[in-house]
Parts: C-alpha cells; structure tokens; sequence
C-alpha cells in the first residue's frame, strides 16, 4: 500500500476530521497544506527553511521533471528526495494536467498522450504506463494515477467521454504500479456533472485505491460552484482512506474544503503571488511593493511570529522586491508558506476542540477577501 492512515477524530458539526498519513519518511498531520516544489524545489527556500515553517509534505511535478532534468538522472541521483535533499514525505502528480494546460497536444489516444515539450517543441508520448514508470523512477511516497483533465466549461457529452477514459487509464495506472513502498491515488473527475462525479467516485472505489484525489476543480469555475462540487463529491468517498482535493489553496479554501472532509491540499498560489510582491496576512491579501508601504515600518502582519514578521517590516520588503533583490522574493514565499501552514495547525486545533465553524466565523471576520 505505501501508506497508512488513521482518522483521529470527526468534529460533530462538521465533515471535518483529524487523522495521520503514514509514509516510508514520515508522518503527516491532517488536513494539511503542501506545498509546491514543481521543479524538485519550493522556489527560493531551502529545504530546511520548510521543515522550520512546518512543511510536512511537498509535491513535485512529473512533467516538468521528465523534461528536465529527466527521471532517469534523478533516479541515478537516488531518487527525488535524495536528489532534492529533502528527507520528509513527497507527493508526484501524474503530469496529465501539465500535458493538457502546457504543451502542445498533437492527439489523445486511448494509449495515452502526444504532445510537443513547452520548452523546445520536441515530441513526446505519455501513456498511463510512462507516468508510473516515470513516478517510479523518482520515488515519491505518494503517486498519482494518469488522468485527462477536461477544460472548464465542458459540455455534458465531452465529460462522460473523458471520464470513461480516464477510468481505463486509472486501471492501467494501478496495473503498472509495482513498487510497493509507493502509494498510488485515483483520481476523481466529472467536471460540474453530479452524476459524473458519482459515476468516477463508485469506479474508482470499486477499482481500489489508498487514497483518493478531486481533480478538474479551480480550473476556471466560481468558487461557490467549487464548494457545491465538493458538497456532493466528497461524502461519496470512503472515509477510511485519504481525501486529496488538488490544486486548490487560497485560505478560505482550505477552510471550506476541511469542512467538507478534505484531508490534503496544495496550490502555487503562496508561491506565485510571492513573487509578484502579494502576501497573506490575517486581514486579507495585501500587495506589499506598492507605493502606500513604502513608509510602512510595521510587519507584514502582526498577528504573525513568523522570522520574516519578528524581523522585517513592509517598507524594506517593498524596497528589496522593487530592487529586484533576491531577498525580498525570499521573504515574502516564507511569510505566505508560514501562513498556510500555521493556517492549517490552527484548523487542526479547532477542529480537536470541535470548534472549526466558531473559528471559520472569526477567521471571516477579520479576513477581506
């Protein structure tokens, strides 16, 4: 199996629950929050700057390391996590929606997927068979199985279409994942279509899985169709296995997801609008670079013990990212990754008192979003 979870608690008002991921290099408190490291790295942070934010799990993207540097050298390596220096658990996703949001697609097959690399045009196939080959090779504690990702919005007909190929390729998926210590999930698609999402939930399940993903969502969808999504989805699953809702983190998601059962999240978001001077706070987004910080001497939130809150203020980041300084882009990916992970501690708290609808009330009320 590669894994064990164990549920800890259910909160009595709610679908949230505690429980503990057990991999091959660690345990993983949920719900939990992981972050990005897309090309064998959380931009601009170290490894052991994560473990001090509390980064318990990260993921890696398949696609974009079979492209470079290529599984098979990080294989020789030693493997992700010996390549990476990251000695904690690590998720790989199965590169599908990279192949369908990225590259130029030549044809879907129902062998798998050509397509033309982002980087250079060259050409490239990927079938379910290639994405566990190439997982393998890399050697995370947690492996996706190949799927097709449908475009937001999509009609009826195109879904149902996608899904039935997405359960043949998940059965191949599971046929080809021989290593052991290795955990593969399905993943559930079906677009906005409750029937569909039934239909993936109930193959899926009767396929076999350790763990299950909800893909196809934050792909362009309203945030309370998202939620109705999940309302419906998630109390389908079976509860004794984890729940993993993919791609979706901005912090009221996590809150509305942890709500509704969901036990594993990740997002760019904390990373990416760090890079664009944007960060977390407990009030709301606020873009630091701009002109109305530049007198600013305070924290960037001061609600906050993070190092970046206990030894920064607003006016120097601003100064640093409009330099173009490295450090200033360093500052905000900590703040904002601290933030999502103390975010997440503070769910697990409430949801052990059975308190996470008073803490979502209070968390809105300070909160602009």
């Amino acid at each position: 199996m590669g894994i064990k979870f164990e549920l800890f608690h259910q909160e009595k008002d709610t679908s949230a629950r505690l429980g503990k991921l057990t991999t091959r290099h660690g345990e993983i408190e949920t719900p939990i929050f992981m972050p990005v490291g897309t090309q064998a790295t959380v931009k601009s942070l170290t490894p052991e700057e994560l473990k001090e934010i509390g980064a318990q799990i990260i993921l890696a993207n398949t696609y974009h390391l079979y492209l470079r540097p290529g599984s098979k050298l990080i294989a020789a390596a030693g493997g992700l996590h010996q390549f990476m220096h990251w000695d904690r658990p690590l998720l790989t996703d199965s590169g599908g929606f990279q192949i369908f949001s990225l590259s130029e697609l030549n044809q879907i097959t129902e062998e798998g997927v050509y397509f033309k690399s982002h980087i250079d045009g060259s050409r490239h196939f990927i079938s379910p068979e290639k994405s566990m080959e190439i997982q393998m090779e890399l050697g995370s504690d947690i492996v996706m199985a190949f799927d097709e990702c449908p475009p937001y919005p999509s009609d009826y007909n195109y879904v149902d279409k996608s899904l039935e190929l997405t359960l043949r390729w998940a059965k191949r998926s599971k046929e080809a994942m021989t290593a052991e210590d290795q955990a593969l999930f399905g993943i559930i698609q079906g677009g906005i279509y409750p029937e569909l999402r039934q239909k993936s939930v109930e193959a899926m399940v009767e396929i076999g899985f350790p763990g299950y993903a909800i893909g196809g969502l934050s792909v362009g969808e309203e945030k309370e169709l998202m939620y109705q999504v999940l309302d419906f989805t998630t109390p389908l699953l079976p509860t004794a296995q984890p729940r993993y809702l993919m791609g979706v983190g901005t912090p009221e998601d996590l809150i509305e997801g942890v709500l509704r059962g969901i036990d594993l999240f990740d997002c760019v978001m904390p990373t990416r609008i760090a890079r664009h001077g944007a960060v977390y706070t407990s009030r709301g987004r606020i873009t630091v670079r701009n002109a109305e910080y530049e007198r600013d001497f305070t924290p960037l939130d001061e609600q906050c013990n993070c190092y970046v809150c206990r030894n920064y203020s607003r006016g120097y980041i601003r100064h640093l990212l409009n330099r173009k300084e490295i450090l200033g882009i360093r500052l905000t990916t900590y703040h904002n990754l601290h933030f999502f992970l103390a975010l997440m501690h503070q769910v697990r708290l409430a949801i052990k008192r059975d308190q996470l609808l008073e803490f979502r009330k209070e968390f809105y009320r300070n909160y602009r979003i």
